[in-house]
């Protein structure tokens, strides 16, 4: 998904179609949550103007994330439509409000721009269907119960208060 000028103006007259699946793994050192992904797919055209070339992409794959309750892996498919915009020309011209790229190295590489949209699409929490999951049930000086293990455990502290209310 890396393209030199000169490649991209021989494609102008016939277009250019993408479709490619890509390791995007690195990901996963940038955002700490991610804790798996799978290679993506990524499917697309390219339009040519006369000083740019703009990519609509459509991205799509798993990522796993930890559930944000019980901290179990949840997997989470996506599906992201994104456009890229891409200067050819060093002096052309553009809006203000248009986002375009600038080339690096007289070549455009896409592979940037689809881990930053992945990045961005990953929702802030992810929740599980399983209800118990890695997080601890105990540790020192403390323990999870339910509340009706609650109820049925009388405190040590005031086991002598039962025989106060003991008729004989």
């Amino acid at each position: 998904m890396k393209w030199s000028v000169q490649q991209l103006v021989a494609f102008k007259e016939k277009g250019l179609h993408v479709e490619e699946s890509v390791d995007v793994s690195q990901v996963k050192e940038i955002d700490r949550e991610i804790r798996d992904i799978t290679p993506v797919q990524v499917k697309g055209d390219a339009i040519f103007s006369s000083h740019s070339v703009m990519f609509n992409l459509e991205i799509s794959g798993k990522m796993v994330l930890p559930c944000a309750r019980t901290l179990n892996d949840v997997e989470y498919p996506f599906t992201i439509n994104a456009s890229e915009t891409f200067k050819l020309d060093q002096w052309a011209t553009f809006e203000e409000d248009e986002e375009v790229h600038e080339l690096e190295d007289n070549t455009v590489d896409l592979l940037p721009y689809v881990k930053e949209r992945i990045l961005l699409e990953k929702p802030m929490q992810v929740f599980s269907d399983k209800e118990e999951g890695p997080a601890p049930q105990s540790g020192k000086g403390w323990e999870l119960k339910t509340k009706e293990e609650e109820k049925e455990k009388i405190d040590p502290r005031l086991k002598e208060l039962e025989k106060f209310f003991d008729k004989k």
